[in-house]
């Protein structure tokens, strides 16, 4: 499973990397939105887990960018959100592209991998 995690939290970002690859994934990262962009554009990606809130754009500026790539049922199977702020307008938002939205911190990191590696 190729997955694309992108989070500017470095400590998270590494920990999330190594859990996935634990579990057989191979995992690229980025810290920023603009890269991101450029790697979900260029390469396959099975799954992307993409941080709400990034230095330089949002993770909801990501998914318009890849609508140039995939469709919305696309979209809708291959994001997960993370967030620490889910307010509501946040979850209609991420409703509104089908995601998943998972809080920061994870309840429980071992139940939230598991989602991120679920088919």
């Amino acid at each position: 499973m190729q997955i694309l995690v992108i989070e500017d939290e470095l400590l998270i970002q590494k920990s999330l990397k190594k859990l996935l690859e634990k579990k057989g994934a191979s995992v690229d990262v980025s810290s920023t939105g603009k890269l991101a962009i450029d790697m979900l554009i260029n390469n396959n990606y099975d799954r992307i887990i993409c941080d709400l809130m990034l230095q330089d754009i949002t993770g909801f500026d990501i998914i318009e960018e890849s609508k140039k790539k995939y469709s919305i049922e696309e979209i809708s199977s291959l994001f997960i959100i993370m967030t620490a702020y889910s307010s509501p307008q946040i979850l209609e938002k991420a409703k509104s592209y089908g995601c998943k939205v998972l809080s920061k911190p994870f309840e429980d990191i071992q139940e939230a991998i598991e989602i991120f590696i679920k088919k």
